[in-house]
């Protein structure tokens, strides 16, 4: 049986987090590092300050408990339908995490399944899914985050960042909107990535299409066409502007400050072997293939749990991460072509066909993985299904909601 990636990673990180400590304050500090390791409940382990995180050092985060809702007649009637319902799923071959919640508080969760289908680890509420393209709306908040910092416009030309790309006219706003017309990395780098045993990297998208200048499908700003091209660009971008690793931003900025603690993102040329516990089976009993695409990042690549997912939502109606008034700018639709009830924002699929209740959401599908968060901000309800089995699970969006 595989360790869990929370375990190995904690124990890891533990151990780099107290000699670095050491090495930097002197043997005076030996004593009280080694106590939190030791047992000793006066001197708890270190927690993540909101927000922050001291640059090269592990600070492990605890989460705060989840709420759950009181169970009254309705609620309980609810919750006992859910659990029917995605029984009867399970005995078509649903395996995941199940989550919907009303004001943050949990009205029904449950983890069906298994985590890896040969050892038969469970899956709990922790496991960490890979989000697939539920991933855009965290790159999404990361860009927002530094726009909110007065170190990048929505509005500024990409080849402000990336002065080498051929494709003038293409804007930040259009990489969030998909409106940049460009062609999908996924489909030239099959082609024309030739050694599929290296990792393809964020920066070799950009030289490949440098070097090959693949004609655009369309024009900026001409239509909407959903395009993962977009975002790991923008991924990009944010590491460029920062100066820090995409992953280092998104776990000091986002993770950090919602205490989501089973939160990463995974990039092939940083570990290549991946060793989260849970799994995707693209088939009924076959593994997914680790391919040289998962090292690329910002489209895709970032695990999660249903509890960490939940703890964004919340964080979403405050300003802990992102402004209202950023907030609002990110929910508004930015297409005129495409309806009330299927828009897009900035990294965020919107249905505002009910303006007391309009639906934030994104879904995901990559290498055996689906999953779906869903926002209702009006009743503040929140859906969250995360999959790693395709048997049984490719919902409707609004199918789950009307289950709420």
């Amino acid at each position: 049986m595989r360790k869990s990636v929370k375990s190995t990673q904690q124990d890891t990180h533990t151990m780099i987090f107290y000699i670095k400590k050491v090495l930097r304050y002197g043997f005076l500090l030996i004593f009280f590092a080694l106590l939190p390791a030791t047992g000793c409940k006066n001197h708890p382990a270190p927690t993540a300050a909101e927000g922050e995180m001291e640059e090269d050092v592990y600070v492990p985060i605890v989460r705060e408990k989840m709420k759950f809702a009181e169970m009254t007649p309705k609620k309980a009637a609810l919750a006992g339908s859910l659990k029917q319902y995605f029984g009867q799923l399970k005995k078509s071959g649903f395996n995941g995490t199940v989550l919907f919640a009303e004001n943050g508080e949990i009205v029904y969760s449950e983890a069906i399944g298994y985590a890896n289908l040969k050892t038969k680890e469970p899956l709990t509420m922790e496991s960490s899914f890979q989000l697939a393209s539920v991933s855009k709306p965290i790159t999404s908040l990361a860009v927002l985050i530094l726009k909110q910092d007065g170190k990048i416009g929505l509005d500024d030309s990409v080849s402000k960042y990336i002065p080498d790309l051929p494709y003038p006219g293409i804007t930040i706003r259009h990489l969030l909107a998909h409106r940049s017309g460009l062609p999908n990395y996924m489909y030239f780098a099959e082609q024309d990535w030739l050694n599929k045993e290296i990792p393809i990297k964020n920066q070799d998208v950009i030289d490949l299409m440098v070097q090959h200048q693949y004609k655009p499908y369309y024009l900026p700003n001409k239509r909407y066409n959903y395009c993962n091209t977009n975002y790991a660009l923008l991924a990009s971008i944010v590491e460029k502007v920062s100066g820090m690793k995409f992953e280092d931003f998104v776990q000091k900025r986002i993770f950090n400050p919602c205490k989501m603690a089973n939160s990463r993102i995974y990039n092939k040329n940083v570990s290549p072997i991946n060793v989260n516990s849970v799994i995707g089976y693209p088939s009924s009993r076959s593994e997914a293939e680790n391919t040289f695409l998962n090292g690329v990042v910002g489209d895709k690549g970032v695990y999660c749990s249903a509890y960490d997912l939940l703890m964004l939502d919340q964080a979403l109606y405050t300003d802990k991460i992102i402004t209202e008034a950023t907030r609002k700018e990110a929910f508004t639709p930015q297409h005129k072509d495409l309806h009330i009830n299927d828009n897009y924002g900035l990294g965020w699929r919107l249905d505002l066909s009910q303006s007391f209740n309009q639906a934030i959401y994104h879904t995901g599908w990559w290498r055996g993985f689906r999953t779906y968060f869903i926002r209702e901000t009006g009743e503040k309800r929140t859906i969250i299904v995360l999959c790693n089995t395709p048997r049984a699970s490719k919902f409707n969006t609004r199918d789950l909601r009307e289950r709420f």
